[in-house]
């Protein structure tokens, strides 16, 4: 299985280290956010396209947080 090696606070930019300090301050995992900091533009598109997805529209939040971890899960993804 591949593996993306995740980046140190000093490797990060300091928008991404942001985020993951509070990510981390909150008890939240920042793997992903350190994987995603290898290509900074994709970090910032991915970001600019998910939270106002995630929190926009019909569905509450708590609810598409649930149906991403069944999907994960039932693709045997652990993020």
């Amino acid at each position: 299985m591949s593996r993306i090696r995740l980046l140190e606070n000093d490797e990060l930019s300091s928008e991404a280290r942001a985020r993951v300090t509070a990510a981390e301050a909150a008890g939240a995992d920042a793997s992903v956010l350190r994987a995603v900091g290898h290509r900074q533009e994709m970090f910032d598109r991915y970001f600019s396209f998910y939270y106002p997805a995630h929190q926009g529209g019909l569905v509450e939040p708590e609810l598409k947080e649930l149906v991403r971890l069944k999907i994960a899960r039932l693709n045997d993804c652990f993020t």
